[in-house]
């Protein structure tokens, strides 16, 4: 067997990527519709929802993945619209600072719904489509370096991306027999409206620094993976996290400097 272009070509598949209405997600959704597939949208947000469908030309669904009820609507419509999905990539999650000492209840489970709850009731849903379908199918999923590295003020966070990449290993074991399957992304600091919101005098070059590589990460290099991992190019990867980074997770805390490398903070 040899590889060929085509098989990199999502032509006629269809697929559904969670929390796209802006940042990663949306970059996700573009690059797999660019390549052929036929993409619904599931975003919380209303207004945002509407304007990244209309502007990528897919199909927007207002979707909360975080509630069961509405993750099994939003794909029975997907599959009403466009199709039995191929294709499944946990994209939605959420972040905000929050101390060990300080960890409530109430801000644990709000970071367990947002970044890892959804990953089990998405790929719960859509394998069960493709495994009473007969079809094999590639589900993503979003992670972080922030899964495999201390996170100082976000072990709540850091916990529920490092369950995302154990849940890709045991997912992908459980689901392959069915011709399903699993793998994660894992970005560093990619460069987002979000990101971009929050510097409002310009991203901190030391950011850069730290990465080896030398500069922060962009939306499509990331969905460029997703593309990759959505193929046929990956037809013989399964439970596997890429870190698409620049290289920081391998370089485990070194960092160039003064033209040789150091070890610490930037």
């Amino acid at each position: 067997m040899t590889i060929a272009p085509s098989d990199i070509l999502l032509t006629g598949r269809v697929a559904v990527v969670t929390g796209a209405g802006t940042g990663i997600g949306r970059g996700i959704a573009d690059g797999l519709a660019r390549f052929g597939a036929k993409v619904a949208i599931w975003e919380r947000d209303p207004q945002l929802c509407a304007r990244t469908a209309d502007e990528l030309g897919v199909l927007g669904i207002v979707t909360d993945v975080r509630d069961a009820e509405q993750v099994d609507g939003a794909l029975e419509r997907t599959r009403e619209e466009l199709g039995p999905v191929d294709i499944l990539v946990n994209n939605a999650g959420g972040v905000f600072a929050s101390p060990l000492l300080d960890t409530t209840e109430n801000g644990w489970d709000a970071l367990y719904k947002a970044n890892l709850r959804h990953v089990l009731l998405c790929t719960q849903r859509a394998a069960r489509q493709l495994v009473a379908d007969g079809r094999g199918g590639s589900v993503i999923s979003l992670t972080s370096i922030e899964g495999v590295r201390a996170a100082p003020g976000y072990a709540a966070y850091s916990a529920a991306k490092a369950g995302v990449i154990n849940y890709t290993r045991t997912a992908a074991f459980e689901l392959a027999p069915h011709g399903i399957r699993v793998n994660a992304i894992a970005p560093d600091i990619t460069v987002t409206e979000g990101l971009l919101a929050l510097s409002p005098d310009g991203i901190r070059p030391e950011l850069s620094q730290a990465v080896p590589l030398g500069r922060l990460g962009d939306v499509d290099e990331i969905a460029s993976a997703a593309v990759f991992l959505a193929s046929d190019m990956s037809r013989y990867m399964t439970g596997q996290t890429l870190h698409v980074d620049g290289g920081t997770q391998a370089a485990s805390g070194w960092y160039h400097a003064d033209g040789g490398a150091r070890f610490g903070p930037a």
